[in-house]
């Protein structure tokens, strides 16, 4: 790519940039939310059509105006968010919007499917439905349906986001082996130790531009995060310990069962104190958003289940039990939460980061009029302090900013409510490195000033270096509370998986 520009209005997300990718390659594209990264792959892969610049294709100038163009010269693009229908298999979503005869032979297409399968280590049944499928498994058939097509450029946008750190080495194994076969991969993530891990090159953007690239053997987490920021960052975390802690919420017995009937919770027992934070460990689906979702009044809980909430005014306790959000909102309750479906149930995506503010204030307002004010004033001050790359907060819709921009207005907006509790799922999720660290710091001020924060976290070592008390669970299950001070990676991982215990 030389010279690529792309501009959206007065925002020039791409400038001048030039970007090599040789054959047999793992190219690991980094920079800070809103640095252009997306931007520059939906380029390359033909969602968007360069401003100016040129993209070369073994030396040959070529023209990418849609995803076909994409495709027909070999290049295919697995999104961070996937485009399947849930209603089809494996193999329908495959050759859905072939032209080529012979498409509709879906024993044929099934057949080729299980070949690229065997031939890179992919483990997936052609006939299953997608609504069935776990998100790994959704994964790959979104890789599969690009190599069904002929592609040798590959582009991954945050393609281990959501899974565990099992299927992250199992996705590393089957990008090695495309590697093997000479495809050429370009992997765009946040997380600096898989880019180390699984990468032969480092590309780094700085707001919109090509700061240039550095070989992964002579790079580490320290350099690369400089080069990204521009200056040294501190990648420390710091974990003061409060001087008082006072039982703020307290969950007995909390069974959660989902529309089936199959218990997602069972018989879960914990405290979260104001003054410290509470991690929450688990592989994915082990009952982690049943739980928060329960203590905010989003799930149904079993009758032998009680959350009790202790006002920090007052110090009377008030059972939380069959309440919905409004009902713990209107009984006093400041409890902030920041969903793990960040535009499912946290944001509305049409609207702009001050109507967003908006949902959460709009019952300051007197009488019939809403203030309008107060929210936009929140929302300067979320982007200022989070560095939101936005040209406004009242006029851009909220989906047209890049994902790490939209979990950072969800993150300022729930602290900005000066919560007593405040609860997180994957708050760092889609977050730079300079960023996530700055999250971590403001949940440590929010601990500091006596609030109950409760953390669900993927990063086992952010775990333990930011929580003062790690509960596990497996399975729906509790099955340890342990001191995050004591504890090591190695006993947790042995607990979320049932085999260790802790007291």
């Amino acid at each position: 790519m030389e010279g690529i520009t792309k501009r959206f209005g007065s925002v020039v997300a791409n400038r001048s940039i030039h970007l090599e990718l040789h054959e047999g390659e793992i190219l690991s594209l980094l920079g800070e939310n809103g640095s252009g990264k997306t931007t520059l792959m939906n380029m390359l892969s033909g969602i968007y059509y360069p401003d100016e610049g040129q993209i070369y294709i073994h030396d040959k100038p070529v023209k990418i105006a849609s995803p076909k163009d994409a495709f027909d010269n070999g290049i295919g693009m697995i999104h961070q968010h996937f485009k399947l229908v849930d209603i089809f298999t494996a193999t329908e979503n495959i050759v859905l919007g072939l032209k080529n005869e012979g498409r509709l032979n879906l024993k044929q297409a099934s057949k080729r499917i299980k070949e690229i399968s065997d031939k890179y280590g992919f483990d997936i049944d052609p006939n299953q439905k997608v609504y069935d499928m776990s998100v790994s498994q959704k994964q790959t058939v979104e890789i599969i349906k690009v190599l069904y097509r002929g592609a040798d450029i590959l582009i991954l946008d945050e393609p281990t986001a959501v899974l565990t750190p099992q299927e992250t080495d199992k996705l590393f194994t089957v990008m090695r082996n495309m590697q093997k076969d000479g495809k050429s991969l370009i992997i765009i993530t946040h997380k600096l130790h898989e880019v180390l891990e699984v990468s032969d090159r480092v590309a780094i953007l700085r707001k919109g531009e090509y700061i240039g690239d550095v070989l992964t053997k002579d790079a580490n987490q320290q350099s690369l995060t400089d080069m990204m920021v521009g200056h040294a960052v501190s990648l420390n975390i710091d974990r003061p310990q409060a001087k008082e802690l006072k039982e703020r919420l307290r969950v007995e017995h909390l069974t959660v069962k989902d529309i089936e009937g199959v218990k997602r919770l069972n018989d879960v027992s914990f405290t979260a104190n104001a003054g410290e934070v509470l991690g929450i460990a688990g592989i994915a689906g082990s009952g982690q958003r049943e739980l928060l979702e329960a203590i905010a009044g989003l799930q149904p809980i079993e009758p032998e289940s009680r959350i009790v909430y202790t006002d920090p005014s007052t110090g009377k306790e008030q059972v939380l039990n069959g309440m919905d959000p409004l009902k713990i909102i209107r009984s006093g309750v400041l409890l902030s939460f920041v969903p793990e479906d960040r535009f499912g149930m946290g944001l509305v995506g049409s609207m702009t980061i001050t109507q967003n503010v908006m949902l959460r204030s709009y019952r300051r307002g007197k009488g019939p009029m809403l203030d309008r004010k107060f929210p936009k004033k929140l929302a300067e001050k979320i982007v200022n302090d989070l560095e939101v790359v936005t040209p406004n907060v009242d006029q851009i819709p909220l989906r047209r900013l890049s994902g790490g921009n939209v979990q950072k207005v969800l993150v300022g907006r729930e602290i900005e409510q000066s919560p007593t509790v405040l609860m997180t799922a994957y708050a760092v999720r889609g977050l730079d490195i300079n960023t996530s660290y700055t999250i971590y710091n403001l949940l440590t001020d929010q601990k500091m000033k006596g609030v109950a924060v409760i953390y669900v976290g993927e990063d086992l070592d952010v775990l333990l270096e930011l929580c003062d008390r790690i509960l596990v669970l497996c399975g729906g299950r509790v099955s340890g509370i342990v001191d995050g001070r004591s504890i090591t990676k190695e006993e947790i991982g042995l607990m979320m998986t049932k085999v260790g215990g802790g007291a």
